[in-house]
Order: structure tokens, then C-alpha cells, then sequence
């Protein structure tokens, strides 16, 4: 009885993380699984194995149109909001002025809002403006919201740095924008690559704020709301396994790529 009290006692944090994954992984399991079910319409009950889900995942009509136009405001979106959030990031985590606690206060609102407000007070700043939902709608605000998420990483990963790396390099005689290039740049990769892919993250999944301000044009997230209603479609199950394995590789390759760094 000791022996255990005391095995239990030096696994207890194993045991609370192999649980901890499992809830979280049982949807995924669910899901890939799925994606391999022999159904036409419903998608709920088990009907048999088959590969035609995975041989034609644009089996099911308009998922592929909708999955492009989220893959499409994703980059976009991304993009736009990677290049801002970083200069906003250097302009607070390296500069002194006027107004910055207020300006750390509003890139805190965003992520603080609930979806809901956030989405309805943009759909009626939009329509006050003259602006009909659409496909611009979409990328202006999925741009507002992972603009936050952009700037509190890479500010986090600014404040890591150590002053002393860009001093070196100037006392090398590097001006000020080789030195950017050079030393700056590189280090805050890491934190800028992180913070693209979480803002992709957030675009392509994002729902309440995109139905909001989508009008007529459908995402991937809005197709699966849709049609859960009626049944979901195998291919939603074949799509969302391949999304989270993309993302599984991406993040095991930029562990290898950063291991391999520290080794050099």
C-alpha cells in the first residue's frame, strides 16, 4: 500500500497530463476517425470504412469554395496583421512617448471583448460606412482582432533579447540598420513566425465575428455550423484532420530547425 501511495505520489503530474491530453485529444481521434466513415449524409453514425472521403475530400458541395475563401482571408489577413502587429511591437517594447500606456490598453481590448460584441459592433460600424458584408468585411476584421495576438508575442519575445548582442554589434562599427538585419531581425524570428501562425490560426477557425460580417460568403467555419445542422459531411472530418496535421508538422519542424541551431 505504501509502494503505491508512494508511486502515485512521484507520477501524480504524469498521470494529471496523460489525462490531460487524452480529453484533449479524444475530438481530434473522433474526428480522424470519422473521416473515414462510409456515409453520404450524416456522418454520426459508424457505416463502415472507406478511403473516398480522403480520394475526394470536395465530395461534399461548396466545402472547397469555402475552404478556399478561409485559406484565402487567412493569408491575407495574416499578412497584413503580422507586418503591423510587429512595428507596433518594436514601437512599444523598444521606444518612450506619450500615450503608451493607453495604446497597450486598446491592443489588450481585442483579445478582452467577447466575440459576440466584437462582431456586432463591427457589423454596424461597417454598415454605417457604407460598407456591405462581404469578403473585404471579413479580412478588415479578422486584421483588427489578430493584430492583438500578433503584438503581445512578438513584444514578448523583444523583451527576451539582450541588449548587449546589438551593442557588440555596433561597437563593430554596424550601423544601426545593419544591425537590424543582422542581429535584431534574426532573433525575433522565432516570435514573429509564431505569432503568423497563431493569427492564421485564429483567422481560419474564427466563427461568431465572420458570421457577423460575412454576408453571403461562406468559410470553411460557416460551412460546418451550416451543415451540422443537417448532418455533417465526412469530407468536414477529412479536411479538419489534414488542417491539424499540417499544423503538427509545421510545429515539429521549427523544433527541429531551432534545435539544430542551438547545436550550431
Amino acid at each position: 500500500m505504501r509502494k503505491a501511495t508512494r508511486w502515485f505520489s512521484r507520477n501524480l503530474i504524469r498521470i494529471y497530463a496523460v489525462l490531460g491530453f487524452t480529453y484533449l485529444f479524444i475530438p481530434v481521434l473522433y474526428t480522424f476517425a470519422f473521416s473515414f466513415n462510409n456515409s453520404v449524409k450524416s456522418n454520426l453514425v459508424w457505416r463502415g470504412f472507406t478511403w473516398n472521403n480522403w480520394r475526394n475530400p470536395c465530395g461534399a458541395p461548396d466545402i472547397c469554395n469555402a475552404l478556399g475563401n478561409s485559406l484565402k482571408i487567412g493569408v491575407i489577413a495574416t499578412f497584413i496583421a503580422t507586418i503591423l502587429g510587429t512595428l507596433i511591437a518594436f514601437a512599444l517594447g523598444r521606444y518612450a512617448f506619450k500615450g503608451k500606456g493607453i495604446v497597450n490598453m486598446l491592443i489588450f481590448l481585442p483579445m478582452a471583448t467577447p466575440e459576440l460584441v466584437l462582431g456586432a459592433s463591427l457589423l454596424t460600424m461597417f454598415l454605417n460606412f457604407g460598407f456591405n458584408p462581404g469578403f473585404l468585411t471579413i479580412v478588415i476584421a479578422h486584421v483588427m482582432f489578430c493584430i492583438s495576438f500578433v503584438v503581445v508575442t512578438v513584444k514578448a519575445r523583444i523583451a527576451s533579447l539582450d541588449p548587449r548582442l546589438e551593442q557588440a554589434a555596433m561597437d563593430l562599427y554596424a550601423d544601426e540598420r545593419e544591425t537590424f538585419r543582422r542581429i535584431t531581425l534574426p532573433l525575433v524570428a522565432p516570435g514573429i513566425a509564431g505569432a503568423a501562425l497563431l493569427a492564421f490560426s485564429l483567422s481560419f477557425d474564427d466563427f461568431i465575428i465572420t458570421n457577423f460580417n460575412s454576408g453571403n460568403v461562406n468559410t470553411f467555419p460557416k460551412f460546418v455550423y451550416i451543415s451540422a445542422e443537417r448532418g455533417l459531411p465526412p469530407q468536414a472530418n477529412v479536411i479538419g484532420s489534414s488542417m491539424f496535421f499540417i499544423a503538427l508538422i509545421v510545429v515539429l519542424l521549427g523544433q527541429v530547425v531551432q534545435r539544430r541551431r542551438k547545436v550550431s
